[in-house]
């Protein structure tokens, strides 16, 4: 006798027996990460054309299914503190998946950490930056060791007898994970540790101590820190109060004859985002440090590390902008309702244009913030006095669109981006916290009036930029107005207004020399002429919407060699 159950059962096991599955766009990967205009055209103009081939295959390797997996399994699978080994001793280590690994190995090999400190070629910085835009495509986290190692070689030169020591391996492509004696490695990873629980910014109220030992330019610390990154990098430059008041040193995870320095790992961070790096509370208790720079000078040792470290939090934040813009375009290229696809509703490309407009924005300021930063470092004092205040200013600004840019580029998936399985929630996660790391949005904007009213120069760097725009769109010139205007005052209460009006007039005046017109022209009359909504999606009808899509959004996607490695 034949069950009633069987004809269910026989339709519950046919393949999509309930519906097809329909109007979903195909996987993004394989896709070229440096399909960007205005970075390869950034990359060029300011210095740096040399690379563009590099750029182009790191561009194919980051779009790849292969990494972009390694970003997805790098935070699903997050880091994990082991306190002790299995024999009860102290070990303080953290476990990484291998993806994390995979992903620091080319980060690394392609010059993204210390390389461009040991690169004689004018660009070398800006082509790291360029690097950094495209292979943020695959995750974030990893980018934070990156970052501080690129950073602490600078501040590391404060003490030459260190540095002779150490940067040739910070500055090697070599990634060789695992705490061993440092002059031993191929290649090491910094990290850095300035603040503490009851004073976060406000460094100087640092309690960690520094005592002297019997030899010269050695010391212990004793303290606690509240942020550490990357527990595992093998080397930290740490502020600490030493007699002759605040002070900069070098803590190595394993001292040079082969003994764990004390490095006790008090508990990982439990992240909003950025689940895949690492961020601990670590303690310091008889740690050997060796002192950088001059006694008291900690801040002063420090601050090119900082300068070094905010240019990245602008880089990593136009990249998240263009990692989602290009999410969005690939889905709205796909994706029909209403009877049109979505990239051909006129709502829908207004979004993307207006999107497009911001991310294009972001990438170009990060690229001349990278052209300063190159520059500077070869001599040129006016790219100097450029660098302290525009960077300054471009961490506050860009970062701060991150996240109102990624909420717009999800909601263009709609339901399909608020699952995880879109990578939307992850970017959107990420995007807060590069306002806040290195200084949140008000530490930023009270250092630009600081540099303003102390750093010769500084001013004068910024408008001698902005001149170089005059008289080409009026409402820039208007802006510039206005800037000055509100220089005269300076008031702290202001100090967000006059940045915000800084970092506007600063892209517009590139926009305006260095991207087509339809962008330019879109850009200042909604940004600085005051044509456009509260929301994305506000431009006005005289947009070049086509224009500014066609530029924006990149091709359909590529096939990927297989094989192309590093």
């Amino acid at each position: 006798m034949t069950s009633i159950l069987e004809p269910a059962a026989q339709a519950s096991a046919a393949p999509y027996a309930t519906h097809d599955v329909t109007n979903q766009p195909p996987p993004l990967a394989p896709y070229d990460a440096s399909e960007d205009a205005a970075l390869l055209e950034g990359l060029r103009r300011e210095g740096a054309g040399w690379a563009e081939d590099g750029i182009r295959r790191l561009g194919l390797r980051a779009g790849s299914a292969e990494a972009q997996e390694w970003g997805e399994l790098a935070n699903r699978h997050e880091p994990e503190l082991r306190t002790h080994d299995r024999y009860g001793h102290r070990v303080d280590e953290v476990d990484f998946h291998r993806s994390w690994h995979e992903l620091m190995r080319v980060a690394v090999a392609e010059g993204l950490a210390g390389a461009p400190w040991a690169d004689d070629r004018p660009g070398a910085h800006v082509a790291r930056t360029a690097g950094g835009l495209v292979w943020g495509h695959t995750e974030a986290g990893h980018g934070c060791p990156t970052s501080m190692t690129y950073a602490a070689v600078p501040a590391l030169r404060r003490q030459p007898e260190l540095a002779k020591v150490y940067e040739p391996l910070l500055t090697s492509r070599e990634y060789d994970p695992g705490l061993r004696v440092p002059a031993e490695k191929r290649g090491l990873l910094a990290g850095m540790g300035m603040t503490e629980k009851q004073g976060g910014s406000d460094v100087r109220t640092n309690t960690t101590a520094a005592t002297p030992t019997a030899e010269p330019g050695v010391y212990t610390l004793r303290g606690h820190k509240w942020f550490t990154s990357a527990p595992m990098c093998d080397l930290f430059l740490v502020l600490a109060q030493a007699p002759g008041g605040l002070s900069c040193f070098l803590v190595p995870r394993i001292l040079p004859d082969g003994t764990r320095n004390t490095f006790r790992i008090q508990r990982l961070k439990d992240k909003l985002g950025n689940r895949s790096n690492a961020s601990s509370e670590p303690e310091f208790d008889g740690t050997v440090a060796w002192l950088v720079g001059p006694e008291g000078q900690g801040v002063k040792t420090i601050i090119e590390m900082v300068n070094c470290t905010r240019l990245d939090c602008v880089m990593a934040s136009a990249t998240l902008m263009r990692k989602t813009l290009v999410e969005a375009g690939h889905h709205v290229r796909h994706r029909s309702a209403f009877g049109a696809r979505l990239i051909d509703q006129p709502l829908m490309r207004n979004v993307l244009a207006d999107l497009a407009l911001e991310s294009e924005a972001a990438t170009t300021l990060t690229l001349r913030l990278a052209g300063a930063a190159d520059r500077a470092v070869r001599g040129d004092e006016g790219e100097r006095a450029f660098r302290r205040i525009a960077t300054a200013v471009g961490k506050y600004w860009v970062t701060k669109r991150g996240p109102a840019f990624t909420a717009e580029a999800l909601e263009c998936l709609g339901g399909n981006g608020y699952v995880e399985e879109s990578g939307m929630p992850r970017h959107y996660r990420e995007a807060p916290l590069l306002s806040i790391w290195e200084g949140s949005g008000n530490v930023n904007a009270l250092d630009v009036l600081r540099a303003l009213g102390r750093e010769q120069g500084a001013a004068d760097a910024l408008f001698g930029e902005l001149a170089l725009a005059r008289g080409a769109d009026a409402r820039l010139d208007a802006a510039v107005t206005r800037l000055k205007g509100l220089l005269s005052t300076g008031s702290p209460s202001g100090a967000r207004r006059l940045v915000e009006l800084m970092a506007l007039t600063l892209q517009a005046s590139l926009l305006v020399r260095h991207a087509p017109p339809a962008v330019a022209d879109a850009f200042c009359a909604t940004r600085l002429g005051g044509d456009w909504g509260h929301a994305f999606g506000t431009l006005p009808d005289g947009a070049d919407l086509d224009a500014i899509v066609g530029r924006g959004l990149p091709g359909r996607g590529v096939t990927v060699p297989w094989g192309l490695g590093v």
